[in-house]
Order: structure tokens, then sequence, then C-alpha cells
């Protein structure tokens, strides 16, 4: 399948339904390590629904069995994760998998069994850890550059107004937390990002 250029991810209900309200075509579950999995499984299982109602993808981030259970469209891992590899054979072959990788050399492990790439941070942002290296648009260009044909989304403190020059590097798109869950009207704010993203 084609790749949406908009990743929203969220652990919120209310922000999934009204980013998909406005035409977002991709949610990322996305919860805290603390969240128990029957948390996990509940919030999923609302959010894959209203996802399957819009015709959007529905991505579980890191917990793959939690993906399984609620019947999403698939995953996103992490460094940190089950090997690519192995989260490929569980999901198996029709689902979406997204990996992270901040370097080329972590781009190459992964291509093989990622649909795409997530990369960042890109700008900082609170969502991580706030120590963690920034590697900025130089840095999302030398993963773009590695990825070959594999597209690239882009992460990281990212708004609206850094969809050129994200774009400008090469990325497909790219994935937002703050931009639409602290903006006054989410639904608006997810409209802006898709008209930027053309």
């Amino acid at each position: 399948m084609d790749i949406p250029r908009l990743h929203v991810v969220t652990d919120s209900l209310e922000i999934a339904r009204a980013a998909l309200s406005a035409g977002a075509p991709l949610i990322q579950v996305r919860v805290a390590d603390d969240v128990t999995d029957r948390e996990a499984f509940e919030l999923s299982v609302k959010v894959a629904h209203e996802c399957e109602a819009r015709g959007a993808v529905c991505l579980i981030n890191d917990r793959l069995d939690v993906a399984l259970a609620v019947g999403a469209t698939g995953a996103h891992v992490g460094a940190d994760d089950l090997p690519i590899e192995v989260s490929r054979r569980i999901l198996g072959d029709r689902a979406v998998l997204g990996a992270s990788a901040r370097r080329p050399g972590r781009a190459a492990e992964v291509l093989e069994h990622a649909d795409y790439l997530g990369c960042g941070q890109v700008n900082p942002s609170f969502t991580k850890d706030v120590a963690a290296a920034v590697i900025g648009l130089a840095g999302l260009a030398e993963v773009v550059a590695a990825a070959g044909r594999t597209p690239v989304i882009a992460i990281g403190g990212l708004t609206v107004r850094d969809v050129p020059a994200v774009l400008a590097a090469g990325a497909h798109g790219l994935a937002v937390i703050g931009a639409i869950r602290d903006a006054a009207d989410p639904a608006r704010a997810t409209a802006e990002l898709l008209r930027a993203l053309g």
C-alpha cells in the first residue's frame, strides 16, 4: 500500500477522532511504557475501529501483540523493540511495518523488512528524552539517501511550518504529536498539515 504522508501519533481517542474527522490518513497509537497491556488494548481497539470506519490506516507502536489483537493495519517498531525480521514474521507480509532509523546504518539494517522508516528527532521534542541528540535536517537527508525508495517519515517536534524543509530534505512526510495534541483545534491543525503536505 502507499504510505500516507501524515502520521498522527497519539495516546488519546479524542485526538484520534478529531484528526480522522479532518481526513487524517493514518493514526499511530503510542502509549507510555507504564500503560498496562489491557489499557493499551482497550484504547487501540477503539482507535482501530474509528480508523476502519474512516478508511484510515491504524498502526500500533511497539506492541505487536496488541496490533494483532485489535486487527490493526500494522505496527511501528523502534531500535530497542523486537528485531525487524522477527516483527515482520509475527505480523505477516500484509501488515504495514514501520521502523525507526535515525542513522544511515540503521536504515540499511531494516530496509528489507520495513515498509517505511521513521526518522528523528529532527527538532527537539519533549515527548522523548530531551537529552537525545537531535539529528536535524542534515541527519534526515542522510537517512533519506540511505533509504533508497523506502519512504522516510520525519518526526520530532515538527509543525506545519516545518513541512517545506522536511520535504526538501527528501522525506516522504512527517509524524506529529504535539502539533495536533496541543492545538486549540486539533481537527483544524490536521487539515492545515494535510494541505501543506499536498
